[in-house]
């Protein structure tokens, strides 16, 4: 295996600048440089500062045209002013910063003179720059200078017009006079207080303490503020340990059976009298279980993860006395015995080896797995793909002999089947834990960006992250990593992660929680317009879950979008609040849980529920879903509340008109609409009728006959209704 254990030869230290021809060239000309003049320092790769921060202006052309709109990186938006001079618009970095290049993409109103200036107080300004010649497009201003308020002051208009940036892009380090100095990195770094590690030399009676009591603070605690993270190193344990909410249970050896728990790990529903149907967000990974009763018992819904795990015996998959169970996900696994699903309505299993499969309620996927049983579907109601045509595993922590950690890297796979680690090591490569900075609770998202502007990766460990900015990925394989649930909540309507559009980057195991006022968006993997192939080494997203209310009021418009060609989705729950505090049809606000702008982008195990528009729209070629699981909103008050156009609901996956290439496998769609049981949604599924788009194995469901589905996909499929309640469709068209 790859091991990088100099901190010179890491990625961190290339000159690297946003864009893979940039960063190609870049490259090349430093060489080129070193062969005919001295050494000279490289400089430091700059961050896009500007993006999802507070945006004011001198004024507005209309309501339509926000000072927000020129730094919410979307280029079909854009703020315009009143048609006179001198205007203004000024974004708030939240903190000091040095400023070294901003970029302007004006709309046909552009500035024919105009200034860029900074300021510490907003009151106060410094020009950093000064033009009466303006040319109007996108300009690319190199400056130099620092202060936490940076504005475009326009003084001459080009046109009859006013001012119009469809996009004001701030570039920089945090951090002024001199930029800003990364938090430390450590090989045996302190992962806080919510992180407890267990060796073989501890009692397995105090092991046993500690896992009972995280248990009793976690077992019903849904919408809780705890997060833990229960990690063992590599040996031998005799423990039961029970898995609650928002919490990880994992191995840290660089195979599962490096760590050997005998004894349970249970997921289990007597907190809710035997129902699993809430048995959210928790994980459990890299651990070889070999249970004392020869099963162990793995009984949950959406918002959880079984990857990496070496059950040697039967694992169960439903709550003890066969209560309710819906939905889950476990990939690159052994199980020696059978699987039994028992309740499951859904179920997501890939690259898995097991001894054989035993039931199914409406929809379970196979894929990569060797030994799945054969399509079938409807009855009973499986669907097999043979290979995994492209993934990438989630990265993984482990400590090495000498007690330093490590974070391993799963390599890009294609056309696999089995797990990555029965032959020896996964392929992949090793990072230094100094590669990472290792956040503590309470740590600002300033400090967390100050890492990433670095070079530095994160280790987010468990605790709740309030964000007054959006955390920048703008490196190539940056990785943002979170450990026991670790949960951000954007302020103040920012995004709360996005990503260049650069080669690699990953974000993994996160739950994103919808502040109180709306996000445009939560998630952003690739910039607006992103067109560069990442075919070689795509951008991911693992495990990570979006709640949109629940513990309390929140809004989002939109989830996840997704730009960046090439990028893969794995085990992904983006859910508008169905139950628990802050929940209505006008309290947790959200349009849409995944737009797919990118091209050739491939999700495994996706779930969207409740959002109150199109659920999934999928606008780019070359899309591929292996397992799909919906529930429309519950709560419409009426359908004149619901209507798409003159169109009764929403689609809950559309792909979009114009595409020509797209193919889905086992997806699936329910309704309750429990407010109003009259109300209808015309078509669960909607798509082009073109020759490269196809679904198979498709499915809807009436929940208990309350409300209406009428068709599966466009016009086809019968009406799961009271009468019927589940329509099956093999394929489409």
């Amino acid at each position: 295996m790859p091991l990088r254990t100099g901190r010179a030869l890491t990625r961190r230290q290339l000159p690297w600048r946003r864009g893979g021809p940039l960063a190609l060239w870049a490259v090349l000309l430093v060489v080129a440089a070193a062969l005919v003049a001295p050494a000279v320092p490289a400089r430091a790769a700059d961050s896009l500062l500007s993006q999802g921060r507070a945006a004011t202006a001198s004024s507005t052309e209309s309501s339509a045209f926000p000072a927000s709109d020129a730094v919410d990186g979307d280029t079909g938006t854009r703020w315009s002013s009143a048609f006179s001079d001198p205007q203004w618009l000024q974004v708030d970095l939240g903190s000091t910063v040095t400023v070294d290049r901003v970029v302007l993409n004006w709309e046909t109103a552009y500035a024919k003179a105009f200034q860029i200036q900074t300021s510490a107080d907003g009151t106060n300004w410094t020009t950093l720059y000064s033009t009466t010649s303006g040319t109007g497009g996108t300009q690319t201003l190199d400056v130099s200078g620092s202060g936490r308020y940076v504005r475009m002051y326009g003084t001459q208009r080009a046109t009859q017009w006013g001012y119009s940036l469809w996009e004001f892009q701030v570039y920089g380090t945090p951090g002024g006079n001199g930029g800003g100095t990364p938090p430390p990195t450590s090989d045996t770094p302190d992962f806080g207080p919510n992180v407890k590690i267990f060796d073989p030399s501890m009692s397995a009676s105090s092991i046993q303490s500690t896992l009972d009591s995280v248990f009793a603070t976690q077992q019903s605690n849904q919408f809780g503020t705890e997060r833990d993270a229960l990690l063992f190193k590599p040996g031998t344990y005799s423990v039961q340990a029970n898995i609650g909410f928002n919490t990880q249970i994992a191995g840290l050896g660089l195979s599962p059976d490096d760590t050997q728990i005998n004894g349970y790990v249970t997921s289990d529903a007597g907190w809710n009298n035997g129902n699993a149907t809430q048995n959210f967000w928790r994980e459990a990974e890299n651990l070889s279980i070999t249970p004392p009763s020869g099963t162990d018992t793995w009984a949950v819904s959406q918002g959880a993860s079984l990857r990496r795990v070496d059950v040697h015996g039967e694992l169960k998959l439903d709550p003890s006395g066969d209560g309710w169970s819906s939905g889950g996900f476990l990939s690159d696994s052994r199980v020696s015995g059978q699987i039994f699903s028992g309740s499951q309505q859904q179920w997501m299993t890939r690259n898995t080896d097991f001894g054989s499969w035993s039931n199914g309620v409406w929809n379970q996927v196979f894929v990569g797995d060797p030994n799945a049983p054969a399509t079938s579907f409807p009855n009973p109601t499986y669907t097999t793909v043979a290979q995994t045509p492209y993934s990438r595993e989630k990265p993984f922590l482990y400590v090495d002999g000498s007690g330093d950690y490590h974070v391993y890297v799963p390599s890009l796979q294609q056309n696999t089947t089995g797990p990555t680690w029965t032959g020896g090591t996964t392929p992949g490569t090793s990072l230094p834990m100094h590669d990472f900075y290792v956040t503590r609770p309470g740590d600002s998202a300033e400090t967390m960006n100050a890492a990433l502007a670095a070079g530095d990766d994160l280790l987010i460990t468990p605790g709740v992250y309030h964000l007054d900015q959006t955390l920048q990925v703008t490196h190539p394989d940056q990785i943002v990593l979170g450990l026991g649930l670790a949960t951000l909540v954007p302020d103040g309507g920012v995004t709360a992660i996005s990503t260049a559009d650069v080669n690699g980057a990953q974000i993994d195991d996160l739950l994103i929680d919808a502040g109180t006022t709306d996000s445009a968006q939560l998630v952003q993997m690739g910039t607006p317009g992103s067109t560069a192939s990442h075919a070689s080494d795509p951008q991911s997203i693992e495990d990570v879950y979006v709640r949109i209310g629940g513990d309390g009021v929140g809004k989002a418009t939109d989830s996840l979008v997704v730009n960046a060609d090439n990028t893969i989705g794995d085990n992904l729950w983006l859910w508008r609040a169905d139950h628990g505090s802050g929940v209505g049809w006008s309290s947790n606000t959200a349009d849409t849980g995944l737009i797919v702008n990118g091209a050739d982008v491939t999700m495994y195990g996706l779930a969207v529920e409740h959002y109150q528009k199109t659920e999934v729209l999928w606008n780019g070629n070359g899309g591929r879903t292996y397992f799909f699981q919906n529930e429309n909103p519950y709560d419409p008050p009426d359908q004149a509340s619901w209507m798409d156009g003159s169109t009764d609901g929403y689609p809950a996956y559309e792909v979009a008109p114009g595409v020509t290439s797209h193919e889905a496998w086992g997806v699936g769609s329910y309704c309750y609409f429990d407010v109003d049981p009259a109300v209808v949604n015309d078509h669960a599924f909607q798509a082009p009728d073109a020759a490269g788009v196809s679904f198979h194995d498709l499915l809807t469901v009436s929940l208990g006959g309350v409300g209406t589905i009428d068709h599966v996909i466009n016009s086809a499929g019968a009406a799961a209704d009271s009468t019927t309640n589940n329509v099956y469709l093999t394929n489409y068209p």
